[in-house]
C-alpha cells in the first residue's frame, strides 16, 4: 500500500472515529436528559421518543425502522451512492439507543429546564461533529435534502418545520403546556449548538491562495477535492512582482482537507478565506423555480 493510500485510510478511519463520536454525545444527550425528563426533541429521535412515551415501543427499533426507510427512498430519489456514512451514523445511533437508557433509572438532574438545555447542547455538539466529517444524522436531514433537490427551500428551514410538528405532537400525548414549551427550548439550544459549533462550516467559503507553487495547489484542488479553480494574474504591490493568485469556492467543511495539503506543499503560502452564499452552479446548488 503506498503512503498515499495509507493517508486516505487513515483519514477515513478518523473521519468514522469522530462521526461515532458525535453520534454518541447525540444520544447521551438523549438517554441522560431528555428520555428520563420525557422531553420531546426534533428529527426521528424526537418522534422515536413520543412512539416510546405514549406507548413504550423501545426508543432504537423504531428509530431504526423509520431511518431504514428513509434511507431507501433517498437511495431510489438521489441515487445508490447516497450517505454511506449517514448509514454509519444511523447504525450507531441504533446501538446506542438500545445500550444506553438502562444505564440510568432516575434523571441525573430535577430541574426539566436545565435537562432540556443540556441534552441539547450534547445533541447540537454532537451533530456538529458529525458535520465536519461530511456525515448525517439521516432522518430529518433526509427529508430535507429530497425536497431541496426538486424546490429550492432551505433545508435548515424544513427541518424546522419538521421538527415543529414533532414536538407539538407531544402536547397530545402529555396535555402539557410546559413540555412542550421545554421541547422548543431543546430545538433551539440544539440548532444554536450546531451553528456555534461549526462556525457556518456548512456554508460555502470563497478561498484566495497566494503561493509561489500555485501549479501543484490548483492540481491538487481541481483533481483531489473536485472544485473547480480559476488562476489569476497579479502584482505584489510592495514587491512589484508578478505573483498568480488561486481562487476557488468550496464547502466549508472541504475548506480543512485543502489547508492540510496546502500546509504540506507550501507552507509559506498567504490564504484568505470569506464566506459566501447563494453559490450556484455546477457542484453546489441548482437554481430551481
Amino acid at each position: 500500500m503506498t503512503e498515499e493510500r495509507k493517508q486516505k485510510l487513515r483519514i477515513l478511519l478518523y473521519d468514522y472515529f469522530i462521526i461515532t463520536m458525535g453520534m454518541s454525545l447525540y444520544v447521551v444527550g438523549w438517554t441522560l436528559f431528555l428520555i428520563p425528563a420525557e422531553i420531546t426533541g426534533g428529527g426521528i429521535s424526537g418522534l422515536s421518543a413520543l412512539l416510546l412515551y405514549s406507548t413504550g415501543f423501545p426508543m432504537a427499533i423504531s428509530y431504526f425502522i423509520i431511518n431504514v426507510f428513509l434511507i431507501l427512498v433517498a437511495i431510489k430519489m438521489l441515487g445508490a451512492s447516497f450517505g454511506i456514512k449517514t448509514i454509519w451514523s444511523m447504525t450507531v445511533a441504533t446501538v446506542l439507543f438500545w445500550v444506553t437508557p438502562g444505564l440510568i433509572k432516575e434523571p441525573l438532574i430535577d430541574d426539566i429546564f436545565l435537562s432540556s438545555v443540556l441534552g441539547g447542547m450534547l445533541g447540537g455538539v454532537g451533530i456538529g461533529l458529525v458535520f465536519t466529517r461530511g456525515g448525517s444524522t439521516g432522518g430529518t436531514d433526509i427529508i430535507a435534502m429530497i425536497i431541496n433537490k426538486y424546490r429550492n427551500i432551505s433545508p435548515g428551514r424544513i427541518i424546522m418545520y419538521c421538527d415543529v410538528i414533532i414536538i407539538g405532537s407531544s402536547y397530545f400525548i402529555f396535555n402539557s403546556p410546559a413540555k412542550l414549551v421545554y421541547g422548543y427550548v431543546n430545538m433551539w439550544v440544539v440548532s444554536y449548538a450546531i451553528d456555534a459549533f461549526l462556525s457556518g462550516a456548512n456554508a460555502s467559503a470563497q478561498i484566495f491562495i497566494f503561493s509561489k507553487k500555485f501549479t501543484e495547489v490548483a492540481d491538487y484542488i481541481n483533481q483531489n477535492a473536485h472544485r473547480g479553480v480559476t488562476v489569476l494574474d497579479g502584482t505584489g504591490w510592495y514587491s512589484k512582482e508578478d505573483v498568480k493568485i488561486i481562487m476557488t469556492v468550496v464547502r466549508k467543511r472541504e475548506s480543512s482537507m485543502i489547508f492540510r495539503k496546502l500546509k504540506e506543499i507550501d507552507p509559506d503560502a498567504f490564504i484568505s478565506m470569506g464566506s459566501v452564499m447563494g453559490v450556484y452552479g455546477n457542484g453546489f446548488e441548482k437554481i430551481k423555480f
